[in-house]
């Protein structure tokens, strides 16, 4: 029988990663599909039928078609999360919901942005395209990144909060998984150790089995 769901993207995209750790989190079979970003194929007509602006990844379960990973992770906790699951999105509890949807926004608008030329310049450049990595960009994200953390660290200081949105792991928490494990493999993952609260929650969330299934296939290499 063949897996019910289809995401278009291996695990060593950090947008794919996210995704297919929301399917195991609900424990989903799925199907992996390549996508040779190399050899352009997120460029080429049939992908792009998938997704229109040429990215990694797109998804498909039966005839919905899905571009956009955070979509495509609430799409996939919404329709196959099982009522003795952890819900991800507390959807059932406004408050508890709003929480999420605001660390959600964090982590789209404010942490990724700060974190992810890190990844790209000391992780995907040099191995990928062989491209040494640009110092300055990295020394500016950095610089961002320690304000960002600065806020994570205060917020997560109080004695409630286990996790971004409360005493419970969420969607908001599994958002900041593929990249924060990239940066993770870099020289600069020591900057965590001055933040210990935010660290000890980054310890959290990687003891999650999910996210220990997933990390190993997201190893990027030359």
């Amino acid at each position: 029988m063949a897996a019910p769901v289809t995401v278009y993207g291996t695990a060593n995209f950090a947008n794919a990663a996210r995704v297919m750790a929301c399917l195991e989190e609900v424990g989903v079979e799925y199907e992996v599909v390549e996508v040779d970003y190399m050899a352009k194929e997120h460029k080429g007509a049939e992908h792009l039928a998938r997704n229109p602006f040429g990215q990694i990844p797109a998804f498909q379960d039966g005839d919905i078609k899905l571009f956009g990973s955070r979509a495509i992770a609430k799409y996939v906790l919404r329709k196959y999360s099982k009522p003795a699951q952890v819900d991800l999105l507390r959807e059932g509890n406004p408050e508890e919901a709003a929480m999420v949807d605001v660390w959600t926004e964090v982590e789209a608008h404010t942490y990724f942005p700060a974190i992810a030329p890190i990844f790209y310049e000391c992780v995907v450049y040099p191995a990928k395209h062989g491209i040494p990595t640009n110092q300055k960009v990295v020394d500016e994200s950095l610089e961002k990144l320690k304000r960002v953390l600065d806020v994570y660290e205060a917020h997560l200081s109080r004695s409630k909060y286990l996790y971004l949105a409360g005493d419970f792991f969420s969607f908001a928490d599994l958002n900041h998984f593929p990249f924060t494990l990239h940066v993770m493999t870099t020289p600069h993952a020591s900057l965590f150790d001055s933040y210990p609260h935010v660290k000890a929650w980054w310890e959290r969330v990687m003891a999650r089995p999910s996210l220990k299934k997933i990390s190993p296939d997201m190893v990027i290499r030359a």
